[in-house]
This record gives C-alpha cells, sequence and structure tokens, in this order.
C-alpha cells in the first residue's frame, strides 16, 4: 500500500529544516494566525470519585451532582480513584517515550497507508494547501480486539503490545462506569449511552518534537474529538492542553487522567 509523501515532523527537525511552510498558520483575521498565548487561566473542574460515583450512598449522590454539573458547564472532569495504578501509568509514559526515540526506520515499519487513519506517522493530508500540525502519532483501534490492525501495533520497545492491551482492558470498566454515571446524572437508564454508542475504543499517542517557533505554531489545531468522550493522559511534565469555553481559552491542571466530552480542544 502507498504511504504518505510527508516527513514526519520528528524527520524534518533531525534533518534541520527549520520551519516548513506547510506548518505555518494563515491568517484569517480572527486571531487564528495570530501569535499564541501561553498564559492562559486554568479551569475549576472537579475530581470526580470514580470508585463511589455509582454508589447510592450520600456521597455517592454528591458525586453524581458534581458529575453532571461539570459535564454541562465545562465538559471536562477529573477521575481519582478510577483503579489504574500510578505505577501502570508511568510504564505506559515510559513505553510512549521509548516507542518515539526509536530509529525512524524502525517506527516507519508501523507507518500509516495513505487512505488509513491508523499507524504511525502524521494526520491524514486533505487537501495540497492543508496547514500542518507540529506533531507525530500513533494511531490504534485498540478495542474489540477483532478491529485490531496488528501490522501497525508496534513490536519495539519490548512489552509496548502486552502493555497496550492491558492498559485497554483496564479502561474498559471505567468507561462503562462513566457511561452509566452519565445517564444517571440525567435520569436515563443505565446502559442508554452504553448501548448508543458501543464498544469501539482508540488510542492515540501524541508526540510533540521541540518547535523553533512555539509561539506561532500549534501542536494540534484546535478541534473537537468525534469519539463519545475522551479520555486523557496527559504528560504529567509538558504543558500545552488547552480547552476553549464561551470564547475563552483555559488550561486544565496537570493531571493524571480527564474525561473529555465533545469540547473543542
Amino acid at each position: 500500500m502507498e504511504k504518505p509523501k510527508f516527513k514526519t515532523v520528528q524527520e524534518v527537525v533531525a534533518a534541520g529544516e527549520g520551519l516548513p511552510e506547510r506548518y505555518l498558520p494563515k491568517r484569517t483575521g480572527d486571531g487564528e494566525g495570530e501569535p499564541l498565548n501561553a498564559s492562559v487561566p486554568e479551569m475549576d473542574i472537579p475530581a470526580i470519585d470514580l470508585s463511589i460515583l455509582l454508589s447510592s450512598s450520600e456521597a455517592g449522590r454528591e458525586e453524581l451532582s458534581k458529575l453532571h454539573l461539570a459535564l454541562s458547564t465545562w465538559g471536562v472532569v477529573q477521575v481519582m480513584n478510577h483503579g489504574i495504578e500510578e505505577a501502570f501509568l508511568d510504564k505506559i509514559y515510559k513505553l510512549t517515550k521509548q516507542f518515539f526515540a526509536l530509529p525512524t526506520e524502525e517506527k516507519q515499519k508501523y507507518a500509516r497507508e495513505i487512505d488509513n487513519i491508523q499507524g504511525y506517522g502524521n494526520d491524514m493530508i486533505l487537501s495540497d494547501d492543508q496547514v500542518l500540525d507540529w506533531i507525530d502519532r500513533l494511531y490504534l483501534t485498540t478495542y474489540p480486539e477483532d478491529q485490531r490492525q496488528l501490522q501497525f501495533w508496534p513490536q519495539l520497545p519490548t512489552g509496548f503490545k502486552e502493555t497496550l492491551h492491558e492498559y485497554t482492558m483496564k479502561q474498559r470498566p471505567m468507561i462503562e462506569q462513566f457511561f452509566k454515571a452519565m445517564a444517571r446524572s440525567l435520569e436515563l437508564e443505565d446502559h442508554c449511552f452504553l448501548e448508543m454508542h458501543g464498544t469501539m475504543m482508540e488510542t492515540r499517542f501524541n508526540m510533540y518534537p521541540p518547535c523553533p517557533r512555539p509561539d506561532i505554531i500549534i501542536g494540534a489545531k484546535p478541534h473537537g474529538d468525534g469519539s463519545a468522550f475522551t479520555l486523557l493522559l496527559p504528560d504529567k511534565d509538558v504543558e500545552g492542553l488547552q480547552f476553549l469555553k464561551d470564547g475563552k481559552w483555559y488550561k486544565p491542571p496537570i493531571v493524571l487522567i480527564e474525561f473529555s466530552l465533545d469540547r473543542h480542544l
């Protein structure tokens, strides 16, 4: 199958090519393409205790009320007591960084095909004048298992495939709990969102190489995710994620896990 013709951002950086024009945002007059402002206010979003969220206790009802308020205002919540050990999440961080640090020739074994979103590389190029994001990514369907395209699952670093499978299985009960809680917060049947959205899960690993002009270049352009919700595992050491609310951008706290509905990122 044909592979995309564009270099990854890591290749651009390694070649010392500076800042190719394809990454320069167009000035539109509405603020897009203008210098970026990293000094934005922090979001005031609650931390939801997933361990008691579905409890019939008073504490559980309070958590459900917090969830309803957060999703109806911000569309984003922090999640605590989710059952995934911090040591395991650290392992995911480590393996992700090890993958993107592999030689280009090794990573290219898993390069996406030109008409396939899955695999390693950059996002799909839909037009000749498309402004490219300063980002490399590995995008994989992880569930159901029979939908996995394993030819794109890296063999290296050692343990990557097995850890991703384990991470997927650990996420499933979290997602089911969250769907049920969303339904209860709206006084709907517990399984209505599960039945509506099914069990499809996709995982995307993002790499933002050092940029010569971080004041104007966007790692990932503003967008709304097409999924029912997004489980975000941000880098604990690097800021950059922002959410749009009422025409203003806000940064979230650096947390282990966030749930995000279809808000602009």
